[in-house]
């Protein structure tokens, strides 16, 4: 018996993912066991934001659970499922000290973190963002000419969105291989920092833009590269129109800060935990090579 247990948290590289065996399997399953129906109108899946959304269970060991299902809030959500956890401080118990993915070192890494942000993930209200999706507040951005239309449909697809991640829709390069900076220029960064993403990006023939100023390019397409310290990187990318548009990891494409807002400038959107802002980059098209 095997369980595949993930903490989805990360935006641009793969999230910490744990492989439970035997006895450990058998008793996240019977933790996890649906009870009580949950009388909501909530999605199975969280807004695409930068942070804390959920544990993600894959396991084909019980049909009481569907084959993937995610754990926010205490709460069980999948293919026809939307209840209440048998145990509930399973949740807790999985990000804590104690649990899983403090045996791996990216999850290590993260749990100091991870209290704060699942507490101010599940604090947010995110039930007006269909309406707020809407709202454009002057001055208007500029539009940019060569900048990539905004069709988060053609990303927001099975086949597409768990395997392109930030970086592969910033730069506007579908891979299927959740694309690292520099990978596949023999390149690829060391650390979390600005001072190491940036230039394996620049490998992989991003251009150097620090003086963008949030101004479009006469050529190719502006992107902007975050950090949250010790943690995971960010890209976002601006469009045709003017505004800025992210993919947080493996989830849906969204024009949509933290807040709920539209980004008009990346430095200033709100970023969860991606508090460091490195610099802007310019992509030309055709001219890269990601993987």
């Amino acid at each position: 018996m095997s369980v595949q247990v993930a903490l989805d948290i990360f935006s641009g590289r793969p999230n910490p993912t744990v492989t439970l065996e035997g006895r450990e399997a058998a008793s996240l399953l019977e933790r996890a066991q649906p009870t009580v129906r949950i009388e909501l109108d909530e999605s199975p899946t969280p807004p695409p934001t930068l942070g804390y959304r959920g544990i993600l269970i894959d396991q084909d060991e019980t049909a009481d659970l569907p084959r993937l299902s995610r754990i926010r809030d205490n709460r069980l959500f999948g293919a026809g499922l939307a209840h209440h956890a048998r145990d509930e401080s399973l949740e807790e118990f999985l990000i804590s000290d104690e649990g899983p993915f403090a045996q791996t070192e990216t999850g290590i890494e993260v749990l100091s973190d991870l209290s704060e942000l699942r507490d101010k993930a599940l604090t947010t209200d995110w039930s007006d963002w269909s309406w707020l999706d809407d709202i454009i507040i002057p001055p208007w951005p500029a539009p940019c000419k060569c900048g990539p239309i905004y069709e988060p449909s053609w990303w927001n697809v099975p086949s597409r969105q768990p395997y392109n991640n930030c970086y592969n829709y910033a730069t506007n390069y579908r891979t299927d291989t959740f694309a690292q900076p520099g990978r596949a220029n023999g390149a690829m960064y060391s650390s979390l920092t600005c001072r190491s993403v940036q230039p394996a990006a620049v490998a992989d023939k991003l251009i150097e833009s620090p003086d963008a100023d949030n101004r479009c390019p006469e050529e190719g397409h502006l992107v902007a590269l975050v950090v949250w310290p010790g943690g995971d990187y960010h890209w976002y990318r601006k469009g045709e129109d003017g505004w800025w548009t992210h993919k947080p990891g493996s989830t849906a494409v969204t024009n949509l800060d933290n807040s709920g807002k539209k980004i008009v400038d990346p430095r200033t959107a709100d970023r969860g935990p991606y508090t460091e802002f490195c610099t802007f980059m310019v992509v030309m098209h055709g001219h890269i090579k990601i993987g």
